[in-house]
């Protein structure tokens, strides 16, 4: 009898597992791959929370604990260890500039494929952060043998317009379960009275880590001056950080605290969004701006800073403004949609790259090829 061909396992490196975008992006793939072929083990810091244990142990992967990069000779003397025992050919790393210090770890532990992943962008008000980011940048790809990106922007802003240019930066989209984000007016009403929102009320949401970057105190001042426009409204925030109770203390102070509802960390954010009339995303910066792709697959009128890539615009319901516009500004732009039509474009995002059940085909095959490569 022939013995079963094992599947191939690749080394996904998350760093901080804190159930944000990218983590978000990667469990997507791993749901949707043949199994058969692929499997995904999962090398975290051991500061990590929110970290999915049971589905992924169900599925056949692992989850690795290895000490934070931080402590950056602890940290490369186990994850090479982790690197040589498992005997992986492929390591897959999500941390942006600091690729530097887990492919280093890789090539020191004669791992082959060794491929660096751009989910992010910078920006300049993140002081110490971009600075860092700078100094990193150039030797993120030091160590990689291959690279991707979830954006063009994303792409070109770590790797230089060069090498993007020659083609060596591979594309792989921030695909989803199309159909788990279409609109569903059963599931709108079922949301809306859990969370005890008027049936009338308009509802503006947001999705994001509670930090800085995703700028989460500008979507309250927006709100506080869209709620004088609109009496019945509600500001809807979900996700889980440091800053949540900067904004709850915000939130106290402009008497906003029966208007603003803090969700946490969701497992069911396709339901959330059918809850939402509009959808705001003035980030200071992204690779992409996930939410807001999910935002548009849920029918909903959005409104993004001109930070967000213009490659998360699919749809014509997405407007762009400045983070210099103020909140004012803003409020007023949101005030004018319509927001009683709600269609479904799921063939544009079919086209345009955004389905899993298509794009992991593609990345199950793209690393086969690179197996082959060995």
């Amino acid at each position: 009898m022939k013995k079963k061909e094992e599947p191939i396992r690749i080394a996904h490196i998350i760093g901080k597992w804190l159930g944000g975008g990218v983590e978000a992006v990667v469990m997507n793939y791993y749901r949707n791959i043949d199994k058969t072929k692929i499997q995904f083990d999962f090398i975290c810091d051991d500061d990590s929370t929110n970290i999915p244990y049971e589905e992924i142990e169900a599925m056949g992967g692992r989850v690795i604990l290895i000490p934070p990069y931080q402590k950056v000779f602890k940290y490369h003397k186990e994850l090479k260890k982790v690197l040589k025992e498992g005997n992986y050919k492929i390591v897959h790393s999500h941390i942006n500039v600091l690729s530097v210090f887990s492919l280093w770890a890789a090539k020191s532990a004669g791992v082959p494929i060794r491929i660096a992943h751009s989910h992010a962008t910078t920006n300049k008000k993140e002081i110490k952060r971009h600075i860092i980011k700078l100094i990193l940048r150039p030797l993120s790809k030091v160590f990689a043998t291959h690279y991707l990106c979830c954006s063009e922007v994303a792409g070109r802003w770590q790797f230089g317009n060069k090498m993007y240019n020659s083609g060596k930066v591979r594309l792989l989209h921030n695909a989803i379960d199309l159909n788990k984000f279409l609109y569903n007016e059963e599931i709108r009403n079922k949301i809306r009275k859990e969370l005890k929102i008027q049936k009338d009320a308009c509802v503006i949401g947001h999705v994001g880590r509670l930090v800085q970057t995703k700028n989460q105190s500008f979507v309250i001042d927006v709100f506080n001056e869209f709620q004088t426009m609109n009496p019945n409204s509600i500001l809807v925030l979900a996700g889980q950080g440091p800053d949540l109770n900067i904004l709850k203390d915000k939130v106290k102070k402009l008497k906003l605290k029966e208007k603003v509802l803090f969700l946490g960390q969701r497992k069911d954010i396709n339901d959330i969004f059918q809850a939402f009339d509009l959808f705001m995303l003035p980030s200071l910066y992204e690779g992409l701006g996930m939410t807001l792709i999910e935002a548009q697959v849920s029918g909903l009128k959005c409104i993004a800073s001109t930070n967000v890539p213009e490659e998360s615009k699919i749809i014509d319901d997405v407007d762009y403004l400045k983070l210099e516009d103020d909140a004012k500004k803003w409020a007023s732009r949101l005030a004018k949609y319509n927001i009683k039509l709600r269609k479904s474009y799921v063939n544009k995002f079919k086209k345009a790259g955004y389905d899993i059940k298509i794009e992991a085909r593609k990345l199950e095959e793209y690393y086969i090829n690179l197996y082959n490569e060995v």
